[in-house]
């Protein structure tokens, strides 16, 4: 991959980049902000993003595909150009936009920038299509986080929002607390971390007909 995207091209050959069985490249670009606003949504650092995009595929969405039978990607990579004006905006009181600022979303959102520790980290939003009549009918995104909670070991941080039982999950090399939290669109609550009294153990009770990873 060249050191930096200049053209169509270039673009479109990194946007067929497989990160894994079901997912590419360009499944993790789109951006609804960088679509109105014109700005570019491209990695300064194609390669450091390209390595924790693979990371993220392949340890946390592979498994969720395999369970569930697919998994919808709302928004994953953020430039720090689209995450910056999005921060602006969301300081200025709109809350269409939801980004918070560069500083703490390197190693998140924003792919290829370290964070302040030098670690990698990559964050997507998702939607389980699984999940959906169940949620429309009980709006509890708990049995959903209980069971990434006790499946999928590599997730760093997640947090369900009201829309969809959306939520942003993270995969990350440095330690992680493996916070879960769940918000309303304005307020949240963690529901569990490491080190909480209700971390450990079999968490199956929660989720009884759930499926497993195949």
């Amino acid at each position: 991959m060249a050191n930096k995207i200049t053209s169509v091209a270039d673009l479109t050959d990194y946007g067929r980049v497989q990160l894994s069985p079901h997912f590419f490249m360009r499944d993790m670009l789109y951006s609804e902000i960088a679509n109105f606003h014109g700005i570019q949504n491209i990695p300064n650092d194609p390669d450091l993003a390209l390595d924790a995009g693979r990371h993220l595929a392949t340890e946390i969405l592979e498994p969720l595909h395999q369970a569930f039978g697919g998994v919808t990607v709302r928004s994953a990579y953020r430039s720090p150009a689209v995450n910056g004006f999005g921060n602006e905006m969301m300081q200025a009181g709109d809350r269409a936009y939801f980004c918070a600022p560069n500083e703490n979303n390197r190693a998140s959102h924003i792919w290829d920038e370290r964070d302040k520790d030098g670690y990698l980290g990559a964050t997507a939003s998702i939607i389980i299509p699984w999940y959906l009549p169940r949620f429309e009918k009980t709006k509890d995104p708990k049995p959903l986080a209980w069971w990434i909670r006790d499946n999928i070991p590599a997730y760093d941080f997640m947090i369900f929002y009201p829309w969809h039982c959306a939520f942003n999950i993270r995969w990350y090399e440095g330690p992680s607390f493996k916070l879960i939290r769940l918000s309303d669109g304005i307020n949240s609550k963690d529901l569990t971390h490491k080190g909480a009294d209700n971390f450990d153990g079999d968490h199956s009770d929660q989720y009884p007909d759930f499926p497993r990873i195949r």
